[in-house]
């Protein structure tokens, strides 16, 4: 196996212009890195990165753990990460937590013995106890729609009450009173927040809540299909319905068609997340923009600007939720 002193004598460099090659230094000029890569090409040297590791005192690797591994909403925000990671040349180390409290325990252990320099964290079943004496273990780390006042710094969230008032909202200046909310799983802080803001409109509009109308979903297709079966069985009149999540919509979507129900000229829809499948359903889903790709991106940066980078930027802890408008929605008399 070929050396990096081998490497170093072919392309007539010192070892440490290799040593910077290798961890990608801005200092050392392009004409010179492409000797050194020759070198490195010719001679099929690898770099030993548990010596670099050992050296470094880095492994170079985050630790990122999300909630599930499919569906679109993890897919985008695994990717966004790893590709703003990949670009200083971190890599992801991944595993899932599947909102179970011991779980997402297992899996934060688990990275922290891959000896990953920083943690990206989506996490749902933990309490607010277990981050922060996590931060008290000197662990590197952020959250990802999640927020905790004791370790704000640490947390990069949407405003999720805001969303699920901005949705109900709509339905409600569009002249729908008869609302139904399929909510997600409502010890999950984002599914209660959103449901809060449910709740805020309803009660700025002066209409009355009908808890009957209530139906709590568990995030997934099938909970916005049974939320369709549950509010149509009450009897009571609905000509809005607003979900969650889009995956719920699309699920409520798909029940009242079955039934008979045209959308949105016998009963309006409005989802949450602004998936990329939103726009592609009969009809076009109006819903809540949740910026995940922006959101992972700044997570990444948040590590980044931490751990490797020396540079001053401002990281947004807090983002905005937006209306799209879509034809899921039609305005009433």
């Amino acid at each position: 196996m070929a050396t990096i002193y081998q490497v170093s004598e072919l392309a007539g460099v010192s070892l440490a212009t290799v040593s910077r090659v290798i961890n990608n230094n801005s200092l050392v000029s392009e004409k010179t890195k492409i000797k050194v890569l020759e070198a490195m090409k010719k001679l099929d040297y690898r770099p030993n990165t548990v010596a670099q590791s050992l050296a470094s005192n880095r492994s170079n690797s985050v630790g990122l753990l999300v909630s599930e591994l499919h569906g679109s909403f993890y897919g985008s925000m695994m990717s966004d990460i790893e590709l703003a990671l990949r670009e200083f040349g971190k890599h992801a180390i991944i595993t899932a937590g599947h909102s179970d409290e011991k779980s997402e325990k297992e899996g934060v252990e688990f990275l922290i013995s891959r000896s990953c320099d920083a943690l990206i964290l989506h996490v749902e079943a933990v309490s607010d106890e277990y981050l922060i004496e996590l931060k008290t273990r000197n662990i590197p780390f952020v959250t990802v729609n999640r927020y905790v006042p004791e370790i704000a710094a640490n947390c990069i969230c949407l405003d999720n009450e805001v969303g699920g008032y901005i949705a109900t909202t709509f339905l409600l200046q569009q002249g729908h009173r008869d609302i139904a909310y399929i909510a997600g799983p409502l010890w999950k802080t984002d599914a209660k927040k959103r449901y809060e803001g449910h709740l805020r409109a309803l009660r700025e509009f002066n209409v009355k809540l009908n808890i009957r109308l209530i139906y709590e979903g568990n995030f997934q297709e099938e909970g916005g299909q049974k939320g369709v079966q549950a509010l149509l069985e009450t009897g009571i009149p609905i000509t809005a319905i607003a979900c969650a999540n889009d995956e719920m919509a699309a699920g409520a979507m798909s029940a009242l068609r079955e039934k008979g129900r045209h959308i949105p000229d016998d009963v309006s829809v409005i989802g949450f997340d602004n998936l990329m499948f939103s726009r592609y359903t009969y009809p076009k889903l109006s819903t809540i923009n949740y910026p995940i790709s922006a959101i992972g991106k700044t997570a990444a940066s948040w590590v980044l600007n931490n751990l490797y980078i020396d540079r001053k930027e401002d990281i947004q802890h807090l983002f905005n939720p937006e209306l799209v408008v879509r034809d899921s929605v039609k305005k009433i008399n």
